[in-house]
């Protein structure tokens, strides 16, 4: 609808028969379904306001972005739809705005958005009359001449995931060349010292027995302190060193029951049940059967640890049309909600004895399989992790010649 045919409508409002409104009217109602199809078959989330910021359109795509319904929108203030949204902050000149912001509900998302304000049209040849009855207006907070505001929403998830990840891989591939270092650096004394604690074992049996009791106490932590340092170094090897995998067809229900086999005795001993929803009808896959059980038992031992007082903890194996999925779900404290985006990051634990390596480690062998991993933390209720691995290896697809990428449905999916 062009702004010509408006203005032309307004001047012979006066001179319309009645007989032509109708045709105008229909006009109308079609140049305004028009416009709301084109918008509604954007990617982008619109939400157009009034000056006041009462909601007078939104797309499909907006309605998504924030688990929104049209009906219960229109005419209702943007701030009170959309929890969190500072309004008065971004509505407030006639410049164009652009933010970012993390939306929690119906998925979590990163959206950038930018506020554009909306104004009349002033024109050179105007009437003087509409001149002087906009300057004898009431005075008011809207920016001068804004009638409204258009809202552009895009969703950055991924692009921000993706940075995430680049920037990831830069840190390990430093902490990769750190790690080579400290392995050989620490780990030639820890082997001199080793050979230098058993000599003086040795010598010791020499000595009276009466004088032995301090000795053997000092010589008893010296054994026990070289053996952390040396699971310290091992396990920082393992959390940032990429190791080839050796894959046989597995069954992942086998690899479940075998991990909780193993760990049996120390889930006894901490009073925790568990509980198994293997599906029977998983398909086999190509797997590392010795590090996904590497995974396993971080997992088990975080969910084991985060329940102090004995517990629950429920394994479930499930799957889709593209993966094969393991949950696991304990009765413990969960994580702060602060602390969440930290569960990653090398070293961080809310453990007094943890190395802060458990996940960093299980993240690594997951992806290392072309799998991800979700959490969904119930603060002082538990934690669910899960882990999806593929039915086949879709880490990267070859585009065949002259093959074109249309939209970012087909790209998430290479």
């Amino acid at each position: 609808m062009t702004s010509g045919f408006l203005e032309k409508l307004i001047e012979r409002i006066g001179r319309i028969r009645p007989e032509e409104v109708q045709n105008y009217l229909l006009r109308l109602a079609r140049e305004k379904g028009f416009l709301e199809t084109i918008f509604n078959a954007l990617h982008e989330g619109v939400i157009v306001t009034d000056a006041q910021g009462n909601i007078s359109f939104l797309n499909d795509a907006a309605c998504a972005l924030f688990g929104l319904s049209r009906d219960d929108c229109m005419g209702r203030a943007l701030s009170e739809r959309i929890a969190g949204l500072d309004w008065p902050s971004l509505a407030h000149s006639e410049t164009i705005i652009s933010r970012d912001m993390e939306v929690f509900y119906p998925q979590n998302r990163f959206i950038n958005f930018y506020v554009a304000p909306i104004s009349l049209a002033r024109r050179d040849e105007d009437e003087p009359q509409k001149k002087n009855s906009r300057r004898s207006r009431s005075p008011s907070t809207d920016a001068p001449g804004v009638v409204g505001y258009a809202i552009i929403l895009r969703d950055i998830t991924e692009t921000r995931r993706t940075t995430e990840q680049t920037i990831e891989s830069e840190r390990l591939n430093a902490l990769t060349l750190l790690a080579a270092g400290v392995a050989h650096e620490i780990g030639n004394p820890l082997n001199s010292l080793t050979i230098h604690l058993q000599l003086m074992e040795r010598k010791l049996r020499r000595v009276p027995e009466e004088m032995r009791g301090d000795l053997q106490s000092s010589l008893r932590v010296a054994r026990e302190e070289i053996t952390r340092l040396d699971y310290i170094i091992t396990q920082f090897l393992r959390a940032v060193r990429p190791t080839p995998l050796d894959t046989t067809i597995e069954n992942l229900n086998n690899l479940v029951q075998e991990s909780l086999v193993f760990l049996a005795p120390e889930l006894k001993d901490r009073d925790i049940l568990v509980e198994t929803e293997l599906r029977e009808d998983l398909p086999a896959l190509p797997l590392d059967r010795h590090q996904i059980k590497q995974a396993f038992y971080n997992i088990i031992k975080n969910a084991a640890q985060a329940m102090v007082s004995g517990g629950i903890l429920h394994i479930r194996t499930d799957r889709d049309e593209d993966h094969v999925s393991v949950t696991f779900v304990d009765s413990g404290g969960g994580i702060p909600a602060e602390n969440m985006s930290k569960v990653f990051d090398p070293y961080f634990t809310t453990k007094q004895s943890g190395s802060g390596l458990g996940l960093l480690i299980v993240r690594r062998i997951v992806r290392e399989h072309g799998g991800e991993i979700d959490i969904v933390n119930h603060q002082g209720r538990g934690l669910q992790l899960t882990i999806r691995l593929p039915l086949r290896d879709r880490r990267l697809r070859m585009l065949s010649e002259g093959e074109a990428v249309s939209g970012p449905e087909e790209a998430a999916t290479t």
